[in-house]
């Protein structure tokens, strides 16, 4: 059937995106020389003092949900938390070293099918040594208080990129939802005016007039939100507005139905985390190395 035949091609498009980008990561690896080398391994002096206070009470024997609210500023009841977690000097470097990424001659990839302007921070080299510690030592003990019922506390896999908003470049992002249980979107600057991020209802949640909430972005913060919240950016209007996001995934949570077409998934093997989902090996020890077919 043509649906079969749409399914097929899209599987095989996406099978050659991780080959095209494990090729790209090598040839960045061998021949990128970087501006800023400290910013690729994790650092406490990055964060923010008050966010290395927050993972210390969620690390506390007896953290609880009620308690973390106090450190946060909560938006409506969509569970859209906002949080400090760099400083500004940090911004700046990660921003410079972005910079220099785009304007070399090294092969880029687009974070996804909605952003043409960014960089897949696993390409960059940062996953291993940033990213992967920031979920796991830091992140993960705030998002098991937030997020008990979407893996918060088991997330073992994500995906990170930069977005860029410029005028004349990607200036908006219209509403769509995360291949993601728990999405942290952290501001890094540069100046811009404008360019709000927008939430509405849960993708699951039918309702025939959508009510949004305007969310202003606050430099060197994030917004800790559901995947699966309906979300976009307005336009900016001036400067440049980058972005890091990580979709953080759990395994648990996606291997029992998938959180882009609603199904159980059915995988094919993938490189890396693919998609965060997993299929039990022999020996018992899961790898989030497959995609989900359907979607």
């Amino acid at each position: 059937s043509v649906v079969y035949l749409q399914i097929e091609a899209e599987v095989q498009r996406r099978k050659q995106l991780i080959h095209q980008s494990v090729e790209r990561k090598a040839i960045i690896s061998k021949c990128y020389k970087r501006k800023h080398p400290e910013v690729y391994v994790l650092q406490d002096s990055f964060l923010a003092p008050d966010f290395l206070e927050i993972v210390r009470y969620c690390m506390l024997p007896d953290a609880h949900l009620h308690g973390l609210l106090h450190y946060l500023k909560s938006f409506s009841d969509k569970r859209i938390y906002r949080l400090p977690v760099f400083t500004e000097e940090f911004c700046q470097a990660l921003v410079d070293e972005l910079e220099n990424f785009e304007q070399s001659d090294m092969p880029k990839g687009r974070p996804n099918t909605m952003n043409n302007y960014g960089v897949l921070l696993n390409e960059l080299g940062m996953d291993e040594t940033f990213i992967t510690p920031l979920r796991e030592k830091y992140l993960q003990p705030i998002t098991a208080l937030l997020y008990p019922d979407l893996g918060g506390g088991c997330l073992d896999s994500h995906k990170a990129f930069v977005v860029k908003y410029a005028l004349h470049e990607d200036l908006d992002l219209s509403s769509h939802y995360d291949n993601a249980e728990i999405t942290l979107n952290v501001s890094l600057g540069k100046d811009f005016t404008e360019g709000n991020l927008y939430f509405g209802d849960f993708s699951q949640d039918p309702s025939p007039v959508p009510k949004y909430i305007e969310i202003e972005h606050v430099g060197a913060q994030g917004l800790l939100h559901r995947g699966g919240q309906i979300h976009g950016a307005l336009p900016i209007a001036s400067g440049e507005r980058w972005n890091l996001i990580i979709w953080m995934r759990s395994s648990a949570i996606r291997n029992q139905l998938c959180p882009m077409c609603n199904k159980k998934p059915e995988l094919v093997e993938a490189e890396g985390f693919g998609d965060g989902f997993t299929e039990a090996l022999e020996d018992d020890a899961p790898e989030t190395v497959n995609l989900c077919s359907l979607w």
